[in-house]
């Protein structure tokens, strides 16, 4: 399983292409054969890119969903629209389809951020404003995410 470090700011091309940071490219790099599937987030108004061996362990996990019951239904197709399967290029180009940087309104200035196992594609502006928004409850958030946590590590 991947953990990924780091956010970065690149741009994309007239094509959609982005030139993908060499530290997250080394990071990346035990994924690179088996390449990507690129998605739109759930929650933002971003893309996620999965490591093709993290998009399996989760498609497993919702393989198990019963497809009888309307809401699992339902919510396959919502999260699975769009998907598209990627590959870095030989220059380390991640191609972007036009379809999904529409829906995060990439355009020129992005931000990829990692997100544990996966990478998030931003609008630079949007990813800002996300930033800035979440600033706030972020303190709360935190204690009610990691307050009851069992085991302490230090972290802080």
């Amino acid at each position: 399983m991947l953990n990924l470090i780091g956010t970065y700011e690149c741009k994309a091309d007239a094509k959609g292409r982005l030139m993908v940071p060499s530290a997250l490219k080394k990071q990346l790099a035990p994924a690179m054969a088996q390449g990507f599937v690129i998605k739109r987030a759930v929650f933002q108004p971003c893309l996620e890119l999965y490591p093709m061996e993290e998009w399996n362990r989760l498609m497993r996990k919702m393989n198990k969903l019963n497809r009888f019951n309307r809401k699992n239904v339902d919510f396959i197709r919502r999260f699975t629209a769009g998907v598209k399967t990627v590959e870095l290029d030989a220059t380390g180009r991640l191609n972007v389809p036009q379809d999904l940087a529409s829906f995060a309104g990439i355009t020129k200035e992005v931000v990829v951020s990692s997100a544990i196992n996966i990478i998030e594609i931003w609008d630079k502006d949007k990813y800002e404003q996300a930033i800035d928004d979440a600033a706030n409850d972020f303190a709360d958030l935190a204690e009610e995410v990691m307050g009851d946590v069992d085991e302490v590590d230090g972290i802080s």
